[in-house]
């Protein structure tokens, strides 16, 4: 009798092998409602299976299935209070319904349990930025840069922190580091020209400004922040840009009007 019932343990924990493989695999080729039915298979069965658990809540998330999410990151939770990248997905769900207190919330315990996972930080640091905590997203932000630090998203974000927080050269740094990883990042290039014309490198300013207005024409401020910086290199273009923005309805515009005679 104690041979059958170790057969049948062997046989049932080699059948909930197969089909988390299945579903792993599902899950992987982006079939995500049918590697949830193989999770569902395993859990039936091995109902504490902290690894189905997650691969099945990250499948819930990816269908925006959120509350079945939810409840699967919290039974993970539950079991292994320590597990980091639960916290993550919770976190990342309230980031998706826009709720950036309570995702912040969460991605800090995150950080606390996987200090070293750069992902986990820069989401933590960009709900600082919508939080207002600029000082504390780019002490972040610094971390997960020294973990990845060819990321050209984690420079971006420190450097719109760093604006915030009058960092105007490290912004500006910031920036440029951003644009040596992505060099195609229009963002990085608007943003960078704004704090080189705060800085006082016209001409710089001037170029990202330009290159921005070349692939989008009708970037206004843009076009607003070229004809400011070419004012103060005394180029006439300037007032010629800036009445266009002021048309276009440019507040800074029309603000730096009386740069223009």
């Amino acid at each position: 009798m104690k041979k059958l019932l170790f057969l049948l343990l062997i046989l049932t924990l080699s059948a909930c092998d197969r089909e988390f493989a299945r579903g792993e695999r599902y899950f992987l080729q982006e079939e995500y409602a049918a590697a949830i039915k193989e999770f569902n298979k395993v859990l039936f069965l091995k109902v504490t299976d902290t690894q189905s658990l997650f691969l099945r809540a990250r499948a819930f998330e990816e269908l925006e299935q959120f509350k079945e999410a939810f409840e699967d990151y919290n039974r993970i939770l539950s079991l292994r209070p320590d597990h980091a990248h639960a916290y993550a997905g919770k976190g990342k769900i309230y980031w998706k319904l826009k709720k950036y207190k309570e995702a912040e919330v969460e991605l800090l315990k995150a950080a606390q349990y996987a200090p070293d996972d750069a992902d986990i930080l820069l989401l933590l640091g960009r709900s600082m930025l919508k939080n207002g905590r600029f000082k504390s997203a780019d002490e972040f932000l610094d971390q997960a840069k020294k973990i990845r630090p060819e990321a050209a998203d984690i420079y971006y974000y420190q450097g719109m922190a760093r604006s915030q927080i009058g960092d105007i050269n490290g912004a500006a740094a910031s920036f440029n580091m951003a644009l040596r990883y992505d060099p195609d990042n229009l963002a990085a290039r608007y943003n960078r020209g704004l704090t080189l014309l705060i800085i006082g490198y016209l001409p710089w300013a001037e170029d990202d400004f330009d290159d921005v207005l070349r692939y989008k024409p009708d970037h206004v401020e843009a076009l607003a922040h070229r004809g400011v910086a070419r004012v103060r290199q005394n180029k006439r273009s300037g007032c010629a840009d800036i009445e266009a923005a002021m048309a276009k309805g440019s507040q800074y515009a029309a603000r730096n009007r009386h740069l223009c005679p």
